[in-house]
């Protein structure tokens, strides 16, 4: 086998540096092949404004999958600031909103109205269903039986796993706007009907809601780069070695991985072959017809303003309306209505979306100058936006579209137009970039655009499924016994969580 090492991982996202952290602390010969410049994947800070000095978290942006343990196994130096807001919805056509305070239970219960006692109730069975499955991530794979038995409580598992989602939240919710806001965490980056009997919905808001055993989300102080930056130190300092520029063409069923750099094609080979790509990626990569194409059903759009907006409600702070997750037009029947037009081939009219910002929780990615001025950061993800969209020939046309259909949404719920806020970069061009989903196909060779890898998979097996070798066990295997995913791909993947690479690493640890 030519220059042969104990694990190559094909891609440097976070994932791929995680599994290289464990694998070369174990003491394995670990080499990371990453095709960018710079490892960190979706998961990176950038410039994106010409000659301004503010690093947004391009790609990904919050944190909630990432687990204690991986952090403290690692030694990373990482900061996770909570935020004190979960969100806030403005009421569409009107001046009034809804404030989820996590330190005020009486204004929120007010705000709630008659579905207080059922907000109360059903987040208090999400929690049970987080502090139940969540730490069991970084383990081998319960059955669906034992996960079950886990969470100990019939009512809850019905209603979050068995039972699509939407439908358990219209038989719990009166109000059009909260059952939207409940709704949002089933359908990011995941194309639904608000009731969906594939129960696709249901998987994407098991992951918005278990992270870290409780279900909030935090900012990663210094933004995404810095979670990165230090799973690429972690790694380098147990010994891997990372490959930038180093694009792989091929990858064999043993082990050996074809890469081009500098104009040189090398090949490589290893005991273990780790996939940090997304499993129809992996398909291409090893002469396979890979299987349907993923979509994602996302836009992105990050934006630089010289101050937060006037809010139409003027009893909201807009610190308060931007310091956790800002929903505008997506409310349960909304949601419903962008769905159908997204189906049949349409932007929908009001665009659903939903904001954060970042620079509130975590100025430090802001010059001084900027942040003495008042500049904020805001990161637009836009719903229900999907693949089918976009293509080769409209990519540009359709990324301004997007991005005009984000701004008027915005526009929509605000006192004063967002576009009057924007600064301006070294070349007089306002401050904002929108990143549709084949552009993240292009950048990042996501599928389809598809921010998961492909379609979410329940955080158990089921009952009868194969777990006899250490990869099925540990949910990263392939058709193929030296290749495993170690990526968002993975069973449990999918988010900034680093659990596919530890349980692609617990797998080669467990067969060696």
């Amino acid at each position: 086998m030519p220059d042969a090492r104990d694990v190559v991982i094909v891609g440097g996202g976070h994932n791929g540096l995680a599994a290289a952290a464990y694998l070369a602390l174990a003491g394995k010969r670990v080499t990371v092949l990453e095709r960018l410049p710079n490892v960190g994947g979706a998961a990176v800070s950038a410039s994106a404004f010409d000659g301004v000095d503010a690093r947004l978290s391009r790609y990904s942006y919050l944190v909630s999958l990432l687990p204690e343990r991986i952090i403290r196994d690692l030694g990373l130096s990482i900061t996770l600031a909570r935020r004190r807001y979960s969100s806030y919805t403005p009421q569409p056509g009107g001046t009034g909103g809804l404030l989820i305070d996590n330190l005020d239970a009486a204004a929120t219960a007010e705000a709630l109205g008659s579905d207080s006692a059922a907000w109360n109730t059903f987040y208090s069975g999400t929690a049970t269903l987080a502090r139940a499955l969540f730490p069991t991530v970084t383990e081998p794979l319960l059955t669906r039986s034992e996960a079950r038995s886990a969470v100990g409580d019939a009512a809850i598992w019905s209603s979050l796993i068995d039972d699509p989602i939407g439908s358990t939240i219209a038989d719990t919710f009166g109000d059009d706007l909260v059952r939207g806001v409940v709704l949002t965490d089933a359908l990011i980056g995941t194309l639904a009907p608000n009731i969906d009997e594939s129960l696709a919905a249901n998987r994407c808001f098991a992951y918005h809601v278990i992270g870290g055993g409780t279900g909030d989300w935090d900012v990663p102080v210094g933004g995404m780069g810095a979670v990165t930056g230090e799973l690429a130190r972690a790694a380098r300092t147990a010994g891997a070695e990372i490959i930038t520029d180093a694009t792989v063409t091929a990858i064999s069923p043993d082990g050996e991985v074809t890469y081009v750099r500098n104009d040189a094609e090398i090949t490589i080979g290893a005991t273990w072959v780790l996939a940090n790509v997304a499993p129809f990626q992996l398909q291409k990569l090893m002469g396979e017809s890979p299987e349907s194409r993923p979509e994602g059903a996302q836009v992105k759009v990050n934006l630089l303003v010289s101050r937060l907006p006037k809010l139409r409600d003027s009893r909201v702070d807009p610190a308060a309306a931007f310091g956790g997750t800002f929903h505008i037009n997506e409310t349960w029947s909304q949601l419903d209505s962008a769905f159908s037009a997204a189906s049949a081939g349409a932007i929908p009219t009001p665009l659903p979306c939903e904001i954060y910002c970042h620079s509130l929780t975590d100025p430090s990615i802001l010059s001084p100058e900027l942040q003495s001025s008042g500049a904020q950061t805001l990161t637009v993800f836009g719903l229900h936006t999907p693949d089918r969209l976009v293509t080769e020939s409209n990519n540009d046309s359709m990324r301004e579209a997007l991005q005009r259909a984000a701004i008027d949404s915005l526009n929509s719920v605000l006192a004063e137009p967002i576009d009057d806020l924007l600064l301006v970069d070294a070349a007089g061009n306002p401050t904002i970039e929108t990143k549709t989903t084949l552009d993240l196909q292009h950048a990042l060779h996501l599928p389809g655009g598809n921010i998961f890898h492909g379609p979410l998979s329940w955080p158990f097996a089921e009952d009868d499924a194969e777990l006899a070798t250490p990869a099925q066990r540990w949910g990263v295997a392939t058709a193929h016994p030296r290749i495993l995913l170690c990526g968002a791909g993975a069973q449990r993947g999918g988010g900034v969580s680093a659990i596919g690479g530890h349980n692609a690493a617990m797998a080669v640890l467990e067969s060696s």
